[in-house]
């Protein structure tokens, strides 16, 4: 009996909404607003945020530093003393790199200047080329791709070969006629070397333009570049994000051994992540969730009161009608829940359209940064859970007006 009644009252309800198109659009109009605004702005924010991570673990998220740190220490009022070394050694960076075993690649690099000047034939560059120094996982931890030619060998880099990797950006610059640049014999500073492979573009961000850069092996470098006291650093990329912070545990107590520290002596050294920049882009992004969660609810609070007005128009314009009911037999429940699951299935409605209006919107924006669509399951189903709400709030004051209507002062009405 209850089921019947239930698919009575539902079957009523959706006659009703068919009745008064104009009216049922604009509620739901208003109600998809809101939940369009919330569901499109979170897709968007999930779109970025995939776009993020993924842009960051091919920079190197997974990736962290093992930086030289000189510690000064006081002893009294004026003298000091430097604690261990202030700069992380060849010697050291070799031994980590030996010592270091864990599911995680290695690489030691340096720079060897900030400001080369790098020449081929007619074409040289301005003094700004970033010329480093790295070893055969360089690319790989730094998050670069090969596009044309191949990457250095490790028995490339023990033999100090003069071979070079160069940006996109640089090579664009040495051979402006698209001359291909593999196995072309360039100049950097005062040595002669190999071109072997061409980095593919990665495109300028956070004001670096990460094109314009010569590789060249770090022993070699040493030759070429060398310099007292000349510092290295070691970049450790894990095998996955979640072994991240056991291998910065391990390579910390790696390195102390290596810098032949103390159990009581302070690391004299940094381990940087490199996902601190995500972390903190990702933090800045919950500050858009909220706005965008105002923003729904206040939108969501003017469709409860249109929603409200609407219901409480319609039980008006349909009082001689719920005279009739009730002179049929139909109790004050059959009535109240009459309005009520009309005005939940306007709200659900609303609903289904904002959240399809939303995820398609949220994912012109995952087209627009290149990155796969995105469905946000959770904002979905509390946009589900809220014009629920919406609908309830709505239906339930004129639906209770509905079902405390006299039958006969009803069945009077004009």
């Amino acid at each position: 009996m209850t089921v019947t009644i239930f698919r009575e009252n539902l079957r009523i309800a959706l006659h009703t909404i068919k009745t008064n198109k104009v009216r049922t659009f604009l509620t739901i109009s208003i109600i998809a607003f809101g939940i369009m605004a919330l569901v499109g702005i979170m897709t968007s924010i999930d779109s970025i945020k995939k776009s993020i991570t993924n842009e960051f673990t091919m920079m190197g998220a997974n990736t962290f530093n093992i930086e030289s740190r000189s510690m000064r220490v006081q002893i009294g009022n004026q003298k000091y003393r430097t604690k261990n070394y202030g700069y992380i050694s060849y010697r050291q960076a070799e031994e980590f790199k030996q010592r270091f075993h864990f599911p995680a690649e290695v690489s030691i690099w340096t720079y060897a200047s900030g400001m080369g000047t790098v020449k081929y034939g007619k074409e040289k560059t301005n003094p700004n080329i970033p010329v480093i120094g790295v070893d055969e996982n360089y690319t790989s931890t730094s998050g670069y791709e090969i596009d044309k030619g191949r990457n250095f060998t490790s028995q490339e880099i023990t033999d100090y070969r003069n071979y070079a990797i160069i940006g996109a950006g640089l090579a664009k610059k040495l051979f402006p006629s698209y001359e291909d640049p593999i196995n072309r014999i360039i100049t950097v500073g005062n040595g002669r070397f190999k071109v072997i492979g061409v980095l593919v573009k990665k495109g300028s961000g956070f004001g670096v333009n990460s094109d314009n850069l010569c590789l060249l092996p770090y022993t070699t470098v040493r030759q070429y570049f060398s310099r007292p006291r000349m510092g290295y650093t070691i970049s450790v990329k894990a095998a996955s994000n979640d072994l991240i912070d056991a291998a910065v545990g391990q390579a910390e107590g790696v390195f102390r051994i290596v810098r032949n520290l103390d159990a009581r002596d302070e690391s004299d050294f940094n381990i940087t992540k490199s996902d601190m920049l995500v972390n903190m882009l990702l933090e800045n992004l919950k500050k858009i969730n909220w706005a965008a969660i105002v923003i729904g609810i206040i939108t969501l609070l003017g469709a409860v009161v249109g929603l409200m007005n609407i219901m409480l128009v319609s039980v008006t314009e349909r009082t001689r009608e719920i005279g009739i009911r009730k002179a049929m037999g139909a109790k004050n429940d059959n009535i109240k829940q009459q309005f009520l699951y009309e005005a939940i299935v306007i709200g659900q409605l609303g609903g289904a359209f904002g959240i399809v209006l939303g995820i398609i919107i949220g994912n012109v924006v995952s087209l627009l940064i290149n990155t796969s669509s995105v469905i946000p399951w959770a904002w979905v189903f509390i946009g589900v859970g809220l014009c629920l709400i919406v609908g309830v709030i709505s239906g339930y004051f004129p639906a209770v007006k509905a079902a405390r209507q006299d039958p006969i002062v009803a069945l009077r009405y004009e």
